[in-house]
């Protein structure tokens, strides 16, 4: 399923002659478990979270970007996917169900030498969170009827 939301970010102070790959990961807020109580309209814990999932980071596909072209325009990650599949194939990010995560935007400053993004210890990178995007992952939506 496609992340909504969709996450759109702006940069600035970038070198508009360098080239930057954008990129989305999405890590666990915290070691719980939660469920929706309706009668309180709000999330409860339900215990210890579940082992994690593998850590899938996701590469904005118009990467990499000219800073001029991060300058000028809103990179938006609508083309993410999530499941809670733990053996998806086609790439997606997968989430554990009930579980609470915050999503992550990381810059990196493309060095013209590099091939790929093996060695991010060499490069030049910034990670972005925004605290307003954390979420919880459900796999479906139940609406309850008030009598």
């Amino acid at each position: 399923r496609r992340m909504f939301p969709t996450i759109r970010v702006s940069f600035s102070g970038v070198d508009p002659e360098a080239k930057y790959i954008v990129l989305m990961d999405i890590v666990p807020v915290d070691n719980k478990r939660y469920r929706y109580a309706y009668h309180r309209s709000s999330w409860l814990v339900a215990g210890k979270a579940d082992p994690p999932l593998p850590a899938r980071l996701y590469v904005h596909p118009d990467s990499p970007f000219t800073g001029e072209q991060l300058l000028k325009q809103m990179v938006s990650f609508e083309k993410v996917k999530l499941t809670n599949n733990e053996l998806d194939q086609h790439g997606h990010i997968i989430l554990n169900s009930m579980h609470k995560y915050q999503p992550r935007v990381h810059i990196i400053k493309k060095k013209d030498h590099t091939a790929s993004l093996l060695n991010l210890k060499s490069e030049e990178f910034r990670t972005f969170i925004f605290p307003e995007t954390v979420f919880t992952a459900v796999t479906a939506y139940q609406n309850q009827l008030v009598s």
